[in-house]
């Protein structure tokens, strides 16, 4: 008798821990908002037309990066409606990768999708984007818009970043900023997006070991409500997130390589230089000749100079192994409401 009820006390305390248990959903679609309050019903609702029938669970995060408008009024009026809408909102404005980032954090999904929220990119594609990542195998698939409506400006300098990307990461995808991406949970959650970098997602899921990448063709649809955000200081940014990318690929866990070199380099270049004017001296001394001082000569200084930036360099390379990209900032940004969180 006594070992029944410690059989049946067993099996209560698993079926206690089974209710504790959160249900692991199908799909986490990670949208960031930026005073878009005219589409967040209508995508919402978009999304559950196209994932009910495809049989998917699913969450929709909606993340409002300091909007302006209505927007997070209209988020948490949906959320108190349907469920399976989330939404989390920052006192500021940090900027499109903040957002993903922070959608990532809180995304529960196995396989995630990141979409914008301005309608241009169709849910559509979502059901072809969980079978790829499901049946195909892929770590992750972008988004490629063969056919696109946006400004001249933002279609000329993206093919200037997708063809240096392309060059420098060696991952062949046309349109590494697509907004409309899918991705195994693991890599979302092995990637650290901060700055203009989440134009370059597909090169940080590389560098993190993930390298099967697909790209898939999709519906781009002209923008229906409100204005793009694009302007000029994104184009600035976008660039030099992408050489501190390329960086970090190469050198990020050892920066050592690359100022070390660099510094041995022209430490050995400013030696020789400053060695051939001495050696200059003694041979005109040995022919009993006067000769001409050191100082007189500009090599002395360019060499010098030379030395002292190769020693520079060596230091800076000392000072990168010490600090190694370790931040207590990064990634901290100041939550002003959740809802459904």
């Amino acid at each position: 008798m006594q070992h029944l009820f410690a059989k049946k006390e067993i099996l209560l305390s698993t079926q206690r821990k089974n209710r504790l248990k959160p249900v692991q959903m199908d799909l986490s679609v990670v949208i960031p908002v930026f005073n878009e309050e005219e589409s967040i019903r209508e995508l919402a609702e978009w999304v559950e037309r196209v994932c009910i029938p495809a049989g998917l669970s699913f969450e929709i995060l909606f993340i409002d990066d300091g909007s302006s408008d209505t927007s997070w009024i209209r988020i948490t009026d949906l959320a108190g409606k349907k469920s399976f809408v989330k939404g989390l909102r920052f006192r500021r404005n940090y900027g499109k990768a903040a957002a993903l980032h922070t959608g990532f954090v809180e995304a529960s999904g196995d396989i995630v999708i990141t979409m914008d929220s301005d309608l241009q990119d169709s849910p559509d594609e979502i059901p072809e984007l969980v079978r790829m990542i499901r049946e195909e195998g892929y770590d992750m698939v972008s988004g490629w818009k063969k056919k696109r409506y946006d400004p001249f400006i933002k279609r000329s300098t993206s093919r200037i970043y997708n063809g240096t990307a392309r060059l420098s990461s060696g991952i062949k995808l046309h349109d590494f900023n697509c907004g409309l991406k899918a991705y195994r949970s693991e890599v979302v959650k092995s990637i650290e997006v901060y700055g203009e970098m989440h134009r370059y997602i597909p090169m940080l899921a590389k560098e993190a070991g993930f390298r099967k990448i697909g790209e898939k063709i999709v519906e781009h649809r002209p923008r229906k409500y409100g204005t793009s955000k694009y302007g000029l200081d994104r184009f600035i940014k976008g660039y030099l997130d992408m050489l501190t990318i390329g960086f970090i690929t190469r050198f990020g866990k050892s920066p050592m390589h690359l100022f070390g070199s660099l510094g041995t380099i022209m430490f050995l270049i400013g030696f020789v230089m400053a060695g051939y004017l001495g050696i200059r001296k003694l041979v005109f001394v040995h022919q009993h000749l006067r000769a001409p001082l050191v100082t007189d000569s500009a090599y002395f200084y360019i060499a010098l100079t030379v030395m002292i930036i190769g020693s520079f360099l060596f230091l800076t390379g000392f000072l990168g192994e010490l600090i190694n990209r370790n931040s207590s900032e990064r990634n901290s940004y100041l939550i002003k409401d959740k809802v459904n969180l």
